[in-house]
């Protein structure tokens, strides 16, 4: 999780000593919907690279999408889903396995991307020299990434939103962020309780106007509708 003493300051000087001035509009907030049956025709999809430090950060014209989540939210599994690969990213069932920044190219129809894997927080089992070193690597890549068109955080339908999920969403937003929230293995409830669960957890955020998407990653639904919305900012 981002340190909690840099929530609330302004978007100052970026990772290279540059200012960051633009901020990006933000959408009105949307339904959340579950569909399947569309798809995006994926071209290519590989790593770029993976770095443990902000000056190993790849040079690209590429603009960049970024997820975030909890250790063991379904990252790896949406960015499968997503290109339509099953081990471009590596998926693991032990919380906090991915531990550098993962940049992932990607050409989809017309449009040439690049897909940030960032660390999972929350539970992972580290010690707190190397956790604090994590939320250094990911504040560096958020506030100093002139690429960054849109940042989606991921949330585990069944669980509330905790503390470390409204305090990241109030600072991407402080920063002019474009954020989107993407609730997570849909597939584990039945339709009337996600529906409910859905709308219990939109209620949580309160007067955040992010928009909230619900997906599943094994049964491939809300994945064009996520598509939409990465290429409408775009």
């Amino acid at each position: 999780m981002l340190r909690g003493k840099r929530f609330g300051a302004r978007r100052g000087p970026d990772a290279t000593g540059q200012n960051s001035s633009h901020a990006r509009a933000r959408s009105p907030s949307r339904s959340p919907s579950l569909n399947r049956g569309r798809s995006v025709k994926i071209r290519r999809a590989e790593l770029n690279r993976s770095c443990a430090r902000l000056g190993q950060f790849p040079e690209t014209p590429r603009p960049e999408i970024a997820f975030l989540g909890r250790s063991n939210v379904g990252k790896s599994s949406l960015l499968n889903a997503l290109v339509q690969r099953k081990q471009l990213a590596r998926t693991s069932s032990t919380p906090g396995k991915t531990r550098m920044i993962h940049f992932f190219e990607v050409d989809a129809a017309a449009h040439e991307l690049m897909f940030v894997d960032l660390p999972g927080y929350g539970w992972a089992r580290v010690s707190r020299r190397e956790r604090e070193s994590w939320q250094g690597l990911v504040e560096g890549y958020l506030e100093g990434r002139e690429a960054l068109r849109l940042a989606i955080l991921l949330q585990d339908l069944r669980r509330d939103f905790s503390e470390d999920e409204t305090l990241l969403l109030d600072w991407l937003a402080e920063r002019g962020i474009e954020t989107r929230v993407v609730l997570t293995k849909g597939d584990k409830l039945k339709p009337m309780r996600r529906a409910k669960r859905a709308k219990e957890l939109r209620a949580q955020l309160g007067d955040r106007s992010v928009p909230v998407l619900l997906s599943s990653s094994q049964a491939k639904q809300g994945i064009y509708e996520l598509w939409a919305a990465i290429r409408a900012i775009l």
